[in-house]
């Protein structure tokens, strides 16, 4: 049964509503409902090179056709500049997502099933099954591979270089295109028919793109075509990767997986089936590394398909994604290998995706790392890992006190400051060329909730440690900074708290950022302003789908995130609705 009825759905509708199947290696399978790939991270296997980093789109798409009776049906739907051309997409009666991504497509006289899925054990490997679920007689399905075999964020261009496919076992059922200095060897197996020819595909359009500002249109290369006769009730298999196939196995690993998912999963319904629903969700956000030394660790991705490694959005969604599922041992990866990259105070704010040094350039991810590290502590109890990581922390916390990069120090009262020209080191950090649009240059509020909270939580490892004498020197220091705190930053005219506290004076823009003075572990915020705030920010800021960054009151506001990067990137914190923002 399919849950998603396509027929009362528009063009556009159809286009805007997108699946995407994480690999647990960092990379995915992703396109609209209909298979038309408006944006250049669109594409059917989507591989790390260096898992989970170095991502490349190798299959792009496929087009299919059907033949039967004397008449051809194409199946793919795809944009080229003024047209859409084929438009398979009116024989698409209905998708599903889950538990992988179905199509029904009819014709006349014809049903036909696609499925695609990620072979277990193998996220380099993909396979779209295709099964005749209705016809009178047998029919004919052509389906064309088109590769881009490109990194995510760049786009392919017909170029002179050899392609070509090396075709082996019956019928060319084994099909390797060789990798070259730009590109990886790509496998095909599949049980039909391979037809050597060789083409590009100019001008495929991304209207998204496009949209957003940028190139959108790239050129495709097809290897040849696979040919099957499909008979009433037949399926069919075509896998691709990036390394060597064995058909015969990979069906059984499939034959497996279907076998267990078969298997009774409980009571459905109500709370539980919504937690289920939520844990399945969490698991596609986590990968585990594979360095080429050293031991597996696990990376946490930030957003799906495209945005940077952020460090600060791993160890925000860390509690939830992880321990709230248990993944404990996942947690201690990820906190171990991040405590191995401090310098000079500074947790990385950014992982590089081809392999470049990590970026330092935020004032919070160091606060948050010990957020998250306390918590896998409190949830764990691993004393161990508090031993281990306790002189990182430490490190931290002296830094910070000293004073370190990105004007990263105390001011007199103890207050922590922030000041680097040219960059915004909050995450709120959105620049266009030399415009940081919000600098927030002094005391972010969040930045000092953050602070606070971290000094009580190095205070409770010393003393699960049994170092009181440790433990009473940082509580000491934290009594001190929150009623300083509760001082400077609270607006009692709003009743909420200032944004950020100047050397003179403070900005009064009523901002989310504030929330975390009550949220974290140890809240900054006096207890009973509480209830002013909370009132406050829903009144001013809550939405359905999470909190604005800034109040429609206030003059800055942008009520509308679209267009070119200039305007996304001038909207992104000046009113961009954030559902993140609900829960830490």
């Amino acid at each position: 049964m399919f849950t998603l009825d396509l027929s009362a759905l528009s063009f556009e509708q159809r286009i805007a509503r997108e699946w995407l199947v994480p690999n647990g290696a960092g990379g995915y399978a992703s396109s609209t409902i209909i298979g038309l790939n408006t944006r250049k991270y669109h594409g059917l296997l989507v591989t790390a090179s260096r898992p989970p980093f170095e991502r490349m789109v190798i299959l792009s798409r496929v087009e299919e056709t059907v033949s039967a009776g004397g008449r051809t049906w194409a199946l793919a739907t795809v944009e080229y500049p003024g047209a859409i051309h084929p438009s398979g997409h009116e024989l698409i009666r209905a998708f599903d997502a889950h538990p992988h991504p179905r199509w029904a497509f009819q014709g006349e006289g014809w049903t036909l099933q696609k499925t695609l899925r990620f072979v277990p054990g193998r996220p380099d490997a993909v396979v779209l099954t295709y099964t005749l679920l209705g016809a009178a007689a047998d029919v004919e399905l052509t389906v064309k591979p088109l590769l881009a075999l490109r990194p995510i964020h760049e786009l392919m261009y017909q170029w002179s270089g050899r392609l070509e496919a090396e075709i082996s076992g019956e019928g060319g059922r084994y099909v390797r295109i060789p990798g070259t200095a730009r590109t990886p060897a790509v496998h095909l197996a599949h049980e039909g028919k391979f037809v050597a020819g060789a083409h590009w595909y100019l001008s495929t359009l991304y209207r998204c793109e496009r949209d957003r500002g940028y190139a959108g249109m790239e050129d495709l290369w097809m290897p040849g075509e696979i040919r099957f006769s499909l008979s009433p009730g037949r399926s069919v298999h075509i896998a691709v990767s990036t390394r060597e196939l064995d058909l015969a196995s990979i069906e059984a690993d499939l034959a497996r997986e279907d076998e267990q998912q078969r298997r009774p999963a409980g009571a459905r319904g109500g709370v539980e089936e919504v937690t289920r629903a939520l844990a399945t969700a969490a698991e596609r956000f986590f990968v585990w590394s594979a360095p080429s030394e050293g031991e597996p660790w696990t990376c946490l991705m930030p957003q799906y398909p495209w945005t940077p490694w952020s460090v600060r959005d791993m160890l925000i969604s860390l509690p939830g994604i992880l321990l709230a599922h248990g993944r404990f041992v996942a947690a201690r990866t990820l906190l171990v290998k991040l405590a191995g990259m401090v310098r000079e105070g500074l947790v990385p704010s950014e992982l590089g995706e081809r392999g470049e040094p990590p970026a330092y350039n935020a004032s919070d991810v160091s606060l948050w790392f010990i957020h998250a590290a306390g918590c896998y502590v409190r949830q764990s109890q691993d004393e161990q890992f508090a031993s281990q990581v306790l002189p990182v922390a430490r490190g931290i916390i002296g830094a910070y006190q000293r004073g370190t990069r990105l004007g990263i120090g105390l001011d007199g009262e103890g207050l922590l400051r922030v000041r680097e020209p040219g960059i915004g080191t909050t995450w709120m950090n959105a620049k266009v060329g030399e415009w940081v649009i919000t600098p927030r240059h002094g005391r972010p509020v969040e930045v000092n909730a953050l602070w606070h909270n971290a000094l009580c939580v190095v205070a409770e490892w010393h003393g699960l440690l049994r170092d009181e004498k440790s433990a009473e020197g940082l509580r000491s220091v934290a009594r001190s900074f929150r009623r300083e705190f509760n001082e400077r930053f609270w607006n009692s005219a709003a009743k909420s708290c200032f944004d950020v506290v100047y050397d003179s004076g403070a900005d009064a823009a009523i901002r989310p950022n504030q929330l975390l003075a009550v949220s974290l572990t140890y809240p900054a915020l006096s207890e009973d302003r509480w209830r002013g705030m909370l009132a406050t920010v829903r009144e001013k800021l809550l939405t359905p789908v999470g909190l604005r960054t800034l109040s429609p009151d206030d003059a800055s506001y942008q009520g509308h995130y679209g267009g070119d990067v200039v305007k996304r990137d001038r909207a992104y914190h000046q009113g961009s609705v954030f559902p993140w923002l609900l829960g830490p």
